[in-house]
């Protein structure tokens, strides 16, 4: 049987990939070819229109939207999420071979309806869907303008802003630079690493609302969400304002659609119409009706942030630290991260802080429990083990997912105390960071770096102590078949 898939997941970093590798070994394991197509950070291979033509069904195995799915019309498609393909790639190529066998044959393969793409998603699934999709676009920013603005602070000096934005510090008033051309000159080297950087922070909120729409309504919805996020963050309405924003603008173009228009005016609805109507509904929406309310909401949720100290703080990096320990880069663990984004785009570096050490934790803690007492793994995991370590230290969570996925009523507990005491750690010695990525690759812009390390050192032995201890006092049975085919030495 002739098989094709595609994978893809809101960070397009390590569950794509790992999804498309276990979909590989286990169509080779049952008889069967098949080719992935890997829809991630670094873009996409696209599948050879012959292969996919000369295929027997389709799975995909994917977080967000799959671009070009009219590719595989007309085929047999099995599809679910990403951690599915992980952990049951076997269940779905079985369930695709089951499809094509039940397929009616066709000498036009083109003209078949295309199989309905499994089970059909509730309310729920859908809205985590269109949101994964706005995050999956808008991490790169954040990436390249939160690093680039670190990198301006530290080599650059904390006056490095006031240069570039104007105003005053320590007593030295500076004046706006008004020419973004003029930078280098007066600001120097720093000073554009910064001004690049915070532009292209300012991306983040139009980004993650165009394309929460792009999920929901193709790409006529992209102009709309990015005007209303543009809109949300002038009324600083921010990341609560961008989420409204997208989801606006994706309902009002999928509604815009539904209109029937005839032949002749098919054309003008989708190219002036649409584009027409929804920028406006969503634009006077966004500052008429709702913009003010979300400003509001943001700017209390900012200063509850900012008025945070000892006893409550240290709680909400334990509550971070445990989300981003749950679900190992899942939407759970995507919430806390944004919410350290946002901390961050608002001016508090300790909450960024406080979820990347919790988030480093969970691949190192499983690689050093694989050291400590390697029988307790099996060889599989042993030797996930062994990369766990870099990424861990590089912050890629996702890391864990392989102890994880075979073990997850010990793993996940230990992960999520781990990630609770490295975040309470943080918060407890006032860690703060400027970058929203990195890992231990960004020592030099962490402030407070010996209290982090120390978070992600007790966070790592909290993990480890605890993995331990749930395999001792439960050993799963493929750990034990596994340690019984060991050699005796």
């Amino acid at each position: 049987m002739k098989l094709v898939a595609v994978t893809s997941c809101p960070t397009g970093i390590a569950h794509t990939y790992m999804a498309a590798e276990a979909l590989e070994q286990a169509a080779i394991a049952a008889g069967h070819e098949i080719q992935v197509e890997t829809q991630g950070a670094a873009g996409a291979e696209a599948l050879d229109p012959a292969v996919i033509a000369a295929a027997d069904a389709v799975i995909f195995a994917a977080d967000v939207d799959v671009r070009d799915k009219d590719r595989f019309a007309g085929k047999p498609i099995v599809s679910g999420g990403v951690k599915r393909g992980i952990n049951h790639a076997a269940e779905m190529v079985e369930e695709a071979v089951e499809k094509a066998q039940a397929a009616p044959a066709s000498a036009a393969p083109t003209a078949v309806p295309a199989a309905p793409a499994g089970p059909k998603l509730g309310p729920g699934a859908k809205l985590r869907l269109w949101l994964m999709t706005g995050v999956s676009y808008m991490l790169p920013f954040v990436a390249a303008g939160g690093i680039l603005i670190a990198i301006a602070f530290v080599f650059g000096g904390a006056e490095i802003a006031t240069k570039v934005n104007g105003g005053e510090f320590e007593g030295v008033t500076y004046e706006a630079i008004a020419n973004p051309t003029d930078i280098l000159a007066q600001a120097g080297f720093w000073g554009v690493l910064f001004y690049i950087g915070g532009l292209a922070f300012s991306m983040l909120v139009p980004i993650l609302a165009g394309f929460i729409a792009f999920g929901m309504a193709d790409r006529m919805g992209i102009a709309p969400g990015v005007v209303g996020g543009l809109i949300a963050v002038a009324v600083g309405a921010g990341f609560l304002g961008g989420l409204v924003a997208g989801l606006l603008a994706g309902a009002i173009v999928m509604a815009l659609k539904l209109i029937k228009a005839n032949q002749a005016f098919q054309g003008i609805m989708r190219i002036v119409v649409i584009p027409l109507v929804s920028v406006f509904a969503v634009g006077f929406i966004m500052l008429v009706v709702v913009g003010k309310p979300i400003a509001e909401a943001q700017s209390w949720l900012t200063d509850w942030l900012a008025g945070l100290s000892g006893v409550n703080a240290v709680l909400l990096g334990l509550i971070l630290g445990a989300m981003m320990g749950f679900d190992l880069g899942g939407p759970v663990n995507k919430v806390a991260y944004l919410f350290g984004v946002g901390a961050l785009a608002s001016g508090d570096f300790t909450v960024m802080a406080a979820v990347m050490a919790a988030g480093m934790v969970p691949p190192l803690g499983l690689a050093l429990a694989t050291v400590v007492r390697g029988k307790l793994f099996t060889q599989a995991e042993r030797q996930s083990g062994k990369a766990a370590w870099l990424l861990g230290a590089s912050f890629i969570t996702e890391g864990a997912i392989p102890f994880a996925a075979a073990d997850p009523l010990r793993v996940i507990p230990s992960t999520m105390v781990g990630g609770a005491v490295a975040g309470a750690l943080s918060m407890a010695f006032d860690a703060s960071l400027r970058a929203p990525h990195g890992g231990i690759w960004v020592i030099g812009l962490i402030g407070n770096p010996g209290g982090f390390l120390i978070a992600i050192l007790a966070g790592t032995a909290a993990t480890c102590l605890c993995a331990i201890a749930l395999k001792t006092a439960w050993r799963s049975t493929a750990t034990a078949a596994d340690e019984a085919a060991m050699p005796v030495i």
